[in-house]
């Protein structure tokens, strides 16, 4: 391997590491779920970056997946290791649309287009809820909170969150908890999100 490569890869491994050790003064504590539950439910602009393992009976793959939110679409990019077959699904209003290396998909819902084009699919509807800590409105659910209040396990929709863990977010709302760590199950598909850097959305990503 070039020394130049070497020192790129080292460079790219420590701007990682830096965006991911953002820590608060102090680790979380009770009340905090509480104090910040409004401020989690207004969130309707931000950006996450970090990876997806999807895994069913027959299969397992995964996949890096930068997730751009804001109040009225969304942009999730999803690749393989280095970008390798990367595929692009945009939400909106009027309809969603994705777009890989064979071409461009449309469809009214996320779950119905990821299923057909993709073998495999995610509860894009409630996931910007979920991702959040937060059950998708208007569904029956069922929560258990863990020794500090925060969510531990969602039940909704027949699906199962699982919180593994949780991380702060200094550049959101002034200073956020949100789920590091998620794990998804629905019958035979195990889903488990790792978030390694939450962040404000640049606005004229949304535009």
């Amino acid at each position: 391997m070039t020394r130049p490569l070497i020192l790129l890869l080292s460079l790219l491994l420590l701007a990682g590491c830096a965006a991911q050790t953002s820590t608060p003064v102090a680790p979380r504590q009770s009340g905090d779920w509480t104090a910040q539950r409004e401020q989690l439910t207004s969130l309707e602009r931000w950006r996450l970056a970090g990876k997806v393992g999807l895994r069913t009976a027959d299969d397992a793959t995964s996949a890096n997946l930068d997730w751009q939110q804001a109040p009225s679409s969304y942009r999730m990019m999803i690749s393989g290791p280095f970008g390798a077959g990367r595929s692009t699904l945009d939400g909106s209003p009027e309809g969603v649309t994705l777009t890989t290396p064979d071409g461009r998909f449309s469809a009214r819902t996320p779950e119905q287009l990821m299923q057909q084009q993709l073998g495999w699919s995610l509860p894009i509807s409630a996931l910007d809820y979920w991702v959040r800590g937060l059950p998708a409105p208007n569904t029956a659910h069922d929560m258990q909170p863990d020794a500090q209040g925060f969510p531990q396990q969602l039940r909704q929709a027949g699906w199962t969150i699982d919180y593994r863990d949780w991380t702060w977010a200094p550049g959101l709302n002034g200073g956020l908890w949100l789920p590091q760590r998620l794990v998804m199950t629905f019958d035979d598909l195990r889903a488990t999100l790792v978030v390694n850097q939450w962040r404000p959305l640049d606005t004229r990503a949304s535009q």
